[in-house]
């Protein structure tokens, strides 16, 4: 949200009070442990008749956890602070104070927070030593809007007023300075360019497809290539203007009289984002099995059990491995979702249905949501006991957009979870062992909450509520390391609570690109597991797309054959699409436990299965702005091709890569440009790797330690450390001499 006209004035009808100093500094009592409050007033006081009238903000400081520092900025403090994140790792007393007459210092770990007394207002950051952002003149303020103010006033445009941000009249806002060639990522699943840098980024949850500025994950957290990261303690819609309203400043507002936001240190961005899933969740395990792949009915096609298994049979005949088998929205009667009920006119006999599927030794995923429909019999029943978001006069909340006479379940509610929980444990019981938990982004604001949560602030928050009580049910009933989803909104914490998908993309080259930026983005927000729908939803993809998506998908997290009107079977596509299905596939799965332990790192330390360049080579300025490629664990980077032609050009950090399925050697360090079949893409081990290799290829829950090869690549030296754990939690570690190279 922009409110200046250039760098000196307002737009029409705004007014800001900066804080122009720090009047005095005390040392307090917070959750958090000793802090300390600084008195802002917002011009200096400069005799005692200046203490009048005017606004001051009252900025307190303290540390949840080790290298983080909690900034409460507070304008009118009489309604508290408005709902913020959960933080599940926050502990006591982590940060220590000095204060002297010069001003005080916070420190934490390798951060240190540092106000000066007087004018002008100045608060820094420093991690090692070095100032790596601040807070200086005319960076925090109160902002007034006058009646009819020629302003953004945070409308994302949605087609209803009941889903658009609410206007406000006052907000808060923060500057952070950046540094000369300083980039930020973040913020979400976005789809532009993977360097915020230059955009107007607004944190609120839409259905807005791939294509477009809206996202269905969106989280105010951002990572500095400066050594620290940001997130914005606030579920409502925060505003960033990323080097944008300000090129020399990250801007970030809300509306209302309070603000808090956590800086986080690193000094690596890998650090930053183990810090951030620190204090905010890390991500649990994940089974075995889901890393296999996906199959689903897709959305509006005709299916029943003979369908499914054709389809079945189609891919055992072909020999590809298949783990899941997806059943879309039409497993319900159309008009009755949610009902949670098998249409029984296409699956006469769901129960022998699902017990034949498990003799196959397949999981069966099921699609779900937290609407309620006018026609399914659990509208009465939610109507009844009070189970749904209501509007200011009591009544149910209703809309069309969607399935008709539509309601939303109340997660605030807990009797309204408890109930909504028990349709899901019927469905497990039954044989059902996973969720695609869709939607959850289309939340109105002109309703009342259960709990009496501000309603921007529930919007995105929605989400997590939602997730949770379905992946609750899954923990209970199938155990730790067991629960799965597949989910597609989220917000900070959402993490906790995978496996996330990116929505509704195209079935084109151009949908592939976004897509993949879209997964990057997420992944320097804190999220461990990704997927996609291979092939693209929207459409039907050509051959060309199709193959080259294989191996993306292949490639990823967690893989998943899905689309909208067509079915993403192989060989509907052509014999070649089967082979290269077929390749990419085993080869996932002789990868699985080299995966499987990238994936038991992100339980311990955050970082993400698929990963940005820079998080793996942050002294590498060349992979700053790289958003085509990306690091599939520590030590294999994948470029995806994004042509029908198969040229491909990507950058290679310096070093001796190997490409992993030619053998061939690539000496890094600049660009390189490759033409590839549909049978291949540049698939580069990094220099020096210990790639653990499985035995078997048929399926990805195998016990990794039977018949494990470990493969050792050029370009390192001394001895590797190599802990390879099978899915049933034994693990071995392995030395390795990296002289004795096999490949």
């Amino acid at each position: 949200m922009k409110f200046t006209d250039g760098f000196w004035l307002m737009r029409p009808g705004v007014s800001v009070d900066y804080a122009a100093e720090a009047y005095d500094i005390e040392r307090t009592d917070t959750a958090d442990g000793p802090g300390l409050t600084v008195l802002a007033p917002t011009r200096v006081i400069a005799k005692r008749g200046d203490v009048l009238n005017r606004a001051v903000l009252t900025v307190t400081l303290s540390s949840p956890l080790e290298g983080v520092v909690r900034v409460r900025v507070a304008h009118h403090d009489g309604a508290g602070s408005p709902r913020g994140f959960a933080l599940p790792g926050a502990v006591p007393d982590a940060g220590a104070l000095a204060i002297d007459a010069s001003g005080a210092t916070l420190t934490t770990g390798g951060l240190v927070a540092r106000v000066s007394t007087g004018a002008p207002w100045d608060l820094s950051f420093e991690v090692d030593g070095q100032r790596v952002t601040g807070s200086g003149i005319r960076s925090l303020g109160r902002v007034s809007l006058a009646e009819g103010a020629d302003v953004e006033t945070g409308v994302i445009g949605n087609a209803s007023a009941d889903t658009g941000v609410p206007a406000a009249r006052h907000y808060l806002h923060e500057q952070l300075e950046l540094g000369v060639g300083e980039t930020v990522y973040g913020l979400g699943e976005r789809f532009g360019p993977v360097v915020k840098n230059g955009q107007t980024v607004d944190i609120w949850n839409a259905d807005g497809g791939t294509s477009s500025e809206q996202a269905y994950k969106s989280v105010p957290f951002y990572v500095s290539s400066g050594g620290y990261g940001v997130l914005v303690n606030d579920p409502g819609h925060v505003s960033f203007e990323v080097a944008s309203e300000n090129v020399e400043r990250v801007q970030f507002s809300v509306s209302g009289e309070v603000l808090e936001y956590f800086v986080i240190a690193g000094p690596t961005p890998k650090d930053v984002v183990s810090r951030y899933t620190a204090l905010t969740g890390r991500p649990p395990v994940v089974p075995a099995w889901s890393f296999g792949t996906w199959l689903t009915t897709s959305f509006t096609t005709d299916y029943d059990e003979q369908t499914v298994t054709s389809f079945i049979e189609g891919m055992a005949e072909r020999d590809l491995p298949l783990s899941v088998f997806h059943f879309d929205c039409f497993w319900m009667r159309e008009f009755t979702w949610c009902d949670f009920t098998w249409d029984e006119r296409v699956f006469p006999d769901p129960d022998a249905m699902l017990q034949r599927l498990h003799e196959r030794d397949l999981r069966v995923s099921v699609w779900i949501n937290p609407y309620i429909a006018q026609r399914s019999p659990l509208f009465e029943e939610g109507v009844a006991g009070g189970y749904f978001v209501r509007r200011p006069d009591g009544s149910p909340w209703q809309w069309d957009l969607w399935v008709p006479g539509m309601a939303l379940v109340d997660f605030t509610n807990p009797e309204a979870v408890r109930w909504y929980q028990s349709y899901l444990r019927r469905l497990i019981a039954q044989g059902v062992d996973c969720f695609k938990t869709d939607f959850g982004e289309r939340i109105p604001t002109n309703v009342v909450w259960h709990d009496g949560t501000d309603p921007e602030r529930m919007h995105n928050l929605y989400a997590q509520l939602y997730n949770q009580a379905v992946h609750e049910v899954l923990v209970a009933e199938r155990g730790v390391g067991e629960a799965v989803l597949f989910a597609r909104s989220a917000t900070a914490g959402g993490q906790t609570m995978p496996v996330h998908w990116g929505g509704d993309n195209s079935s084109t080259f151009a949908s592939m690109a976004e897509t993949l930026r879209g997964g990057l983005s997420l992944a320097w927000s804190g999220f461990a597991f990704w997927s996609h729908d291979i092939g693209g939803f929207e459409g039907t993809p050509d051959a060309a797309v199709f193959k080259r998506w294989i191996a993306y998908g292949m490639l990823s997290s967690h893989s998943r054959f899905h689309g909208s009107d067509s079915y993403r079977v192989p060989w509907a596509f052509d014999d070649e699409a089967v082979e290269v299905t077929r390749q990419f596939s085993r080869l996932k799965l002789r990868l699985m436990p080299y995966l499987y332990a990238a994936a038991r790192e992100a339980t311990v330390s955050g970082t993400p299965l698929m990963r940005p360049m820079l998080m793996e080579f942050p002294d590498d300025p060349g992979t700053a702005h790289l958003d085509r490629q990306y690091m599939l664990g520590p030590d294999l980077l994948v470029a995806p091709v994004f042509s029908a032609s198969g040229d491909v050009s990507f950058y290679l950090p310096a070093g001796e890569w190997t490409h992993l399925l030619t053998g061939e050697r690539v000496v890094g360090g600049g660009w390189r440009t490759e033409r590839h079949g549909f049978d291949s893409l540049p698939l580069y081990v990094r220099p020096g790797a210990v790639i653990p290799w499985g035995a078997r290829e048929d399926r990805p829950d195998y016990d990794y330690l039977d018949g494990l090869t470990l493969r050792v690549f050029p370009g390192g030296s001394g001895q590797a450390e190599v802990t390879v754990t099978a899915p049933d939690g034994r693990a071995e570690t392995f030395r390795v001499d990296r002289a004795e190279v096999t490949e």
